[in-house]
């Protein structure tokens, strides 16, 4: 082989191997491939979790548009109200916390 082949043959291999670390890391290389990948894969999860939280929050409106029951659960537990024949003990010291 004569030296002229040789500079080519080098040349090719060192012009292959960069395209080949272009294609691993460039900017839409398998790397970032990769980290696409990941991402899209959390954002499906994400995706996922928040269709259920709907579905329970639509759940939650459809009992407190028609169920009494439910309505006067949320108002007792969550809004501290009572019912109309509740009894109200306040014990001296109590300051009104709710325990």
């Amino acid at each position: 082989m004569n030296l002229r082949r040789k500079i080519i043959v080098a040349s090719a291999v060192v012009a292959l191997f960069n395209l080949m670390l272009l294609i691993v890391f460039g900017d839409n290389g398998l790397v970032e491939m990769h980290r696409l990948r990941d991402k899209e894969q959390a954002m499906m999860q994400q995706n996922e979790t928040l269709a259920r939280e709907n579905v329970s929050l639509y759940r939650t409106i459809g009992r407190l548009k028609s169920d009494p029951a439910f309505i006067e659960s949320v108002a007792r537990n969550e809004l501290g109200m009572i019912g109309k024949d509740d009894v109200v003990v306040i014990f001296p010291g109590s300051k009104g916390q709710r325990k």
